[in-house]
């Protein structure tokens, strides 16, 4: 199985979702990447038509630095999700 995660325009998950490995291609990152996108974007019968910007991400954390959950911020500079700060603890 293959996840995704949309980001919104400031670069936060806003949903995560999976879809075959076989809707990637069969291949694997990065070059499934493209091929799942077209699969969640396409406008085909075949295809999942949902609109925004999808991301693959790893549920091992094998590439992007980590699986990719809702409220994490992509940093598109190092290619990684990073997790949202928690509140901070006064002393």
């Amino acid at each position: 199985m293959a996840h995704f995660a949309l980001i919104d325009s400031a670069n936060i998950v806003r949903e995560v979702i999976v879809i075959s490995n076989a809707d990637c291609g069969g291949g694997t990152f990065p070059e499934s990447e493209p091929v799942g996108q077209a699969f969640i974007n396409g406008p085909h019968p075949h295809c999942l038509a949902l609109e925004g910007d999808w991301l693959q991400t790893s549920y091992s954390g094998s590439f992007r630095g980590r699986f990719a959950g809702l409220g994490f911020c992509y940093d598109p500079t190092l290619d990684v999700f990073v997790p949202p700060s928690g509140p901070e603890v006064a002393p």
